[in-house]
């Protein structure tokens, strides 16, 4: 699914999911460069996002998998 991830006016990160209309906080996430791991949304969710370069600006959309189970 098509996530856009962006940084907040306060600095935390968000996900918006356009196909569902849904705007999340990121409130954990694996790696602490962001990229190739799994993240947890406020709802609970979680999204495996795909590899990418450290220095990678945001805001940017990517391909995430909606991990089951959550």
């Amino acid at each position: 699914m098509k996530v856009m991830i962006r940084k907040t006016a306060s600095g935390a990160l968000s996900a918006y999911v356009p196909k569902k209309d849904l705007e999340e906080p990121i409130v954990q996430q694996d790696k602490p460069g962001l990229w190739g791991g799994n993240v947890t949304l406020g709802n609970g969710w979680q999204l495996a996002l795909p590899e990418m370069a450290e220095g990678t600006t945001l805001p940017i959309t990517v391909e995430a998998r909606r991990l089951a189970g959550d």
